[in-house]
């Protein structure tokens, strides 16, 4: 399922978090645990991986990874306001130095005219705050859930770059195609 490409931006999360001393904590949903997977494939990730919380249900999200009732109710699972909560919860009940979340629709069923197959918010929560991007892939269930995890893992490097001087990463045609989010505030 995983690409070689993809296989070689884990590693490189892998070498600059170990460099910088910098640990990982995921907060998964459509993902299934698919980062996580990804991480824990390469021999050393437990000098940086901290764990993860696969968080399908409202529930789960809600008391593992301390997301508002409220903003669920409000703007539903699939949001950038619980994508946020998600990273922020998983940093905090981890005391990770990093932590991803992501959140969406992978479809093939479960999405609406306001919510399409293929929506997803990925946040990264870190000691400068949390970025949200919004994305809408239009593959499978499968190319899905990989189109959200390579976006995952795309969003921790470009959070390292600046603190390691690392060149930026590149993104190939499959990678992410839109910005930050909109509404991202709780």
């Amino acid at each position: 399922m995983e690409s070689e490409p993809l296989t070689r931006l884990v590693e490189r999360l892998q070498a600059l978090c170990l460099d910088l001393g910098l640990t990982v904590a995921t907060a998964e949903s459509c993902t299934g645990g698919l980062i996580a997977k990804l991480i824990t494939d390469i021999p050393g990730s437990s000098g940086y991986f901290r764990g993860g919380v696969v968080s399908y249900s409202d529930d789960v999200k809600a008391l593992l990874l301390d997301v508002p009732r409220d903003q669920l109710a409000a703007h539903g699972a699939v949001s950038a306001q619980v994508a946020r909560a998600m990273a922020m919860g998983a940093r905090q009940r981890t005391a990770a130095g990093l932590a991803v979340s992501v959140t969406g629709v992978s479809g093939p069923g479960g999405g609406s005219p306001a919510k399409p197959v293929g929506l997803t918010y990925v946040a990264v929560a870190d000691s400068a705050g949390v970025e949200v991007r919004r994305f809408v892939w239009s593959g499978d269930r499968s190319a899905n859930r990989e189109s959200s995890a390579r976006a995952a893992v795309e969003i921790l490097l470009s959070r390292l770059v600046p603190a390691s001087g690392a060149e930026p990463v590149e993104t190939g045609a499959d990678g992410p195609k839109s910005g930050p989010a909109s509404g991202g505030q709780p």
